[in-house]
């Protein structure tokens, strides 16, 4: 009795199977195009025009700290603000809410922060930005903390 290593297929399934798997990668390389041009669309949004983007927000944010590798704890701000522009080529923001300070091994606190920034563009590729934050600590003495900075773009 003869051994029957491959099953000859009719032509016209077999002309068919290929043009069933082409539009399979077809649809599958269109849906990839879509995925990365809204991809695209998404990341482009901070960059559009600071008008567009004027208005209030809500903004939550966690800063962790470590000495090496000893991780000495968590601060989450959640805070809501308002964002604008002055002028056509600076903008500033203002947000403030409570703050979850979880320090490692002591538990957690609920307390009050918020931040004031401005950024203002200097050059078409160069802007300048600045940052006023605080943190109230109890019955302590507040937390203050200032940030500056250049930003050069290529």
């Amino acid at each position: 009795m003869p051994i029957i290593t491959s099953v000859p297929y009719p032509r016209k399934l077999w002309f068919g199977a290929r043009l069933f798997i082409r539009r399979l990668k077809l649809a599958r390389h269109s849906l990839f195009i879509m995925i990365k041009s809204a991809l695209a669309a998404v990341a482009a949004v901070p960059f559009a025009a600071s008008s567009a983007l004027a208005g209030p927000y809500v903004n939550a944010e966690a800063n962790s700290g470590f000495v090496g590798s000893d991780y000495s704890g968590t601060v989450t701000d959640l805070h809501v603000g308002y964002e604008s522009s002055i002028g056509e080529s600076a903008g500033y923001y203002v947000q403030a809410g409570p703050a979850i300070v979880a320090v490692d091994g002591e538990g957690t606190d609920t307390e009050f922060s918020g931040k004031v920034g401005l950024s203002a563009s200097v050059s078409e590729a160069t802007s300048v930005y600045g940052e006023v934050s605080f943190l109230t600590d109890g019955d302590d003495d507040n937390n203050y903390g200032t940030k500056v900075g250049i930003k050069y773009s290529f």
